[in-house]
């Protein structure tokens, strides 16, 4: 029982189940191929659910999100000494998770020719490319999952310790209304580990990593939670 712990196994089940499901829907040959966006945000919710559920009952926080470590950290009393376990142990198992969906669906990896869909298993990419617009999207998703999870916790519960359930419906609805530009990364580990993972796989024919737009995966989300985070304390 220890915060990394449950930080590791928190966001390691948040990453087999997220991008299992989107595994489920872009890969050729799977039972839920082509079954389409409310799928994959419902999976995504549901991933939530039982990250942040494990991670806070394994000793951690269920933050599962350097965004949200370092917003917390920064504007509440959440120890500085925790900040650089909880990330490494976020992206530890970010990675880990995507290796695993890998692993699971290997076959279907071999059966895929597309390398655009390969690729989206891993990591998000934008509907369409422009810098700016795209990382206001993911200031404006993350900003509301800090906010939204904020005001959702009860006073009873110590400060920086987030609840499954309100935080899994909160990403359902930040999936639903705000994941069309940009796929709603909203998570730096969610999307950089799993990025180095599809870099670092032996996947047949599969495309770059597109190093070139994974800054706005981490930039984005940091910026949004801090943001939060700081209007939460005008208060």
């Amino acid at each position: 029982m220890s915060p990394f712990l449950g930080e590791f196994v928190g966001t390691a089940l948040l990453l087999i189940l997220g991008d299992g499901v989107v595994a489920n829907v872009v890969l050729d040959k799977t039972k839920g191929n082509n079954s389409g966006w409310i799928v994959i945000t419902f999976g995504w919710a549901m991933a939530v659910f039982v990250g942040v559920y494990a991670s806070t009952h394994l000793g951690g926080s269920g933050h599962l999100n350097p965004a949200v470590t370092l917003a917390v950290a920064w504007f509440a009393d959440f120890d500085w000494n925790n900040v650089i376990p909880y990330i490494a142990a976020q992206f530890a198992g970010a990675f880990t998770g995507a290796v695993i969906v890998w692993v699971a669906y290997k076959k279907h990896f071999d059966e895929t020719v597309d390398g655009n869909s390969k690729l989206a298993v891993f990591c998000t990419a934008p509907a369409i490319r422009n810098v700016g617009y795209n990382l206001i999207t993911e200031i404006i998703g993350t900003f509301i999952l800090v906010m939204g999870a904020s005001l959702m916790s009860k006073p009873e519960i110590k400060i920086g310790t987030l609840e499954a359930l309100p935080v899994g419906l909160l990403v359902l609805a930040i999936g639903l209304s705000l994941g069309g530009p940009t796929g709603y990364a909203i998570n730096p580990a969610r999307d950089l580990g799993p990025r180095v993972a599809h870099f670092l796989l032996p996947i047949p024919n599969k495309r770059n990593s597109d190093w070139s737009y994974s800054w706005i995966p981490v930039a984005g989300p940091v910026i949004g939670g801090l943001l939060a985070a700081w209007i939460i304390t005008l208060f």
